[in-house]
C-alpha cells in the first residue's frame, strides 16, 4: 500500500432495518421490514422504508441519530469519538432541511444558506473541524467520500468524516410521486414485475483514514451526462466503470461484486444492465440493496456502502424474493461470492450524476 491509500476505517447506519448496523444487519437475515405507508395529502399515499419512530422535534431526532452514527463509524475506527471532530467534516443530503422547514411553523429559510443543514449536522457532533455540504442528489454520499479520499491524499487531512443523511419529509415524496417514478406497493430492482421505485430514510457514518485497514478505497469516478436529467444513459454507466476500474488500477476481470444501482424504474434498470453488460465480458456476481431500505437519495452512496460492508463481515447476504426479468440477461446474487476481494459500488442521480466507487478487502 502507498502513502496515498485511504481506508475505510468505520461505519455507522441508521435506517429502516434499525437503529444501527448490526441490528440492520440482524434484519437482513431475517428477511428485512416491510416499507410504511406515508401519506402526502388526504387521498394519496406511498410506501416509504422509514427510519423507526422516535420522540422530539425534528431537529433533536436529528441530532440524536447523527450523534449515533457518528458513535458507531469512532468506535469501529477505534478512536476517541471526541478527538476524532478536528478533521473535515462532508455532509452529504439531496433534500437537506426541507423535512424542519415542514415540521417549523412559519419558518423563512426557503431562502438560506445552503450550509445549514451541515450547520445541524456540525452542531449535533460540536464539531470542531471544517465543514462541506455535498448536495449532488442521489450521488451526493459517493462524491463527498470521493471529496474525502482527496483531502487526505493530498496532505490536508489524516482522516475524515462523510454523514449522508435523508430524513423524512412529504416534499420528496409527493415530487416523486408526481413524477409517476414511485412504486405503489414495492421496490423490485431488476424485477420482472418491477413498477417504479421506492424511497427511504437513512443517515450514515463513514470515517476515512490514511491508517491502513480492512477496506480500502482503491477509486472511484464521477460522470455527469445531462441528457436525461432523470434517468440514466449507457455511455455514462460505462464511462463511470470504466473511470472507477482504470483510477484503480483494475480491470474488468477483476472485479469480484458489483453493488448496482437499480432501484426498480422500468427504463433505468434496463439501462444499467445493458451498459454493464458492455463493460464486463463476463458479469460478476450483482447485489442490490433496495429492495431493504428504499432509495435514500443523497444517503444512499454512504448507507448501502455501509450496510453491504456489514453484511459481508457479518456473513449475512440479502435475499431476493421476486422474479428477476429473463429479458434483462442478469441475475442478482442469492448467496455472497466465494471471493469479494475487488467490490464496485455504483449510484446514479438526478442531473445526470453517475458515481462509482471501487473498494478492495485487504485480508482477502
Amino acid at each position: 500500500m502507498t502513502a496515498e491509500s485511504v481506508y475505510l476505517a468505520g461505519m455507522g447506519l441508521a435506517c429502516a432495518l434499525g437503529s444501527d448496523l448490526s441490528s440492520s444487519v440482524a434484519a437482513v437475515a431475517r428477511g428485512g421490514v416491510p416499507p410504511t405507508m406515508v401519506a402526502v395529502s388526504e387521498s394519496v399515499q406511498w410506501p416509504v422504508y422509514t427510519l423507526p419512530p422516535q420522540d422530539g422535534s425534528w431537529i433533536e431526532r436529528l441530532q440524536r441519530i447523527v450523534r449515533s452514527v457518528a458513535a458507531q463509524a469512532a468506535q469501529a475506527a477505534q478512536v476517541d469519538e471526541g478527538a476524532g471532530r478536528s478533521c473535515p467534516l462532508l455532509v452529504a443530503s439531496s433534500s437537506l432541511d426541507i423535512g424542519l422547514m415542514e415540521h417549523e411553523v412559519q419558518d423563512l429559510r426557503l431562502g438560506g444558506d445552503l450550509q445549514d443543514f451541515a450547520g445541524l449536522v456540525a452542531g449535533a457532533l460540536d464539531w470542531q473541524g471544517p465543514v462541506f455540504t455535498v448536495s449532488t442528489a442521489c450521488t451526493s454520499a459517493i462524491n463527498a467520500v470521493l471529496a474525502g479520499c482527496d483531502l487526505i491524499r493530498s496532505g490536508e487531512a489524516e482522516e475524515a468524516l462523510v454523514i449522508g443523511a435523508e430524513l423524512g419529509n412529504r416534499f420528496t415524496v409527493a415530487g416523486f410521486g408526481a413524477m409517476q417514478l414511485l412504486s405503489p406497493d414495492r421496490a423490485q430492482p431488476f424485477g420482472a414485475e418491477r413498477n417504479g421505485l421506492v424511497l427511504g430514510e437513512a443517515v450514515a457514518a463513514l470515517r476515512l483514514s490514511s491508517r491502513p485497514g480492512r477496506w480500502r478505497i482503491a477509486g472511484g469516478s464521477n460522470v455527469v451526462d445531462g441528457r436525461n436529467p432523470s434517468g440514466t444513459e449507457t455511455s455514462a454507466v460505462i464511462a463511470m466503470c470504466q473511470e472507477a476500474l482504470a483510477r484503480s488500477g483494475l480491470g474488468a476481470q477483476d472485479i469480484d461484486l458489483i453493488k448496482v444501482q437499480a432501484a426498480g424504474s422500468p427504463v433505468n434498470d434496463a439501462i444499467e444492465a445493458e451498459a454493464l453488460k458492455q463493460v464486463f465480458d463476463a458479469l460478476p456476481p450483482l447485489v442490490s440493496l433496495k429492495s431493504l431500505i428504499g432509495h435514500t437519495l443523497g444517503a444512499s452512496g454512504a448507507a448501502e456502502l455501509a450496510l453491504l460492508l456489514g453484511c459481508i463481515e457479518a456473513g449475512a447476504w440479502p435475499s431476493v424474493g421476486y422474479a428477476i426479468d429473463s429479458e434483462l440477461g442478469i441475475a442478482l446474487s442469492t448467496q455472497a461470492p466465494a471471493r469479494l476481494r475487488n467490490l464496485l459500488l455504483n449510484v446514479v442521480g438526478f442531473g445526470g450524476g453517475h458515481t462509482s466507487l471501487v473498494l478492495q478487502d485487504c485480508a482477502a
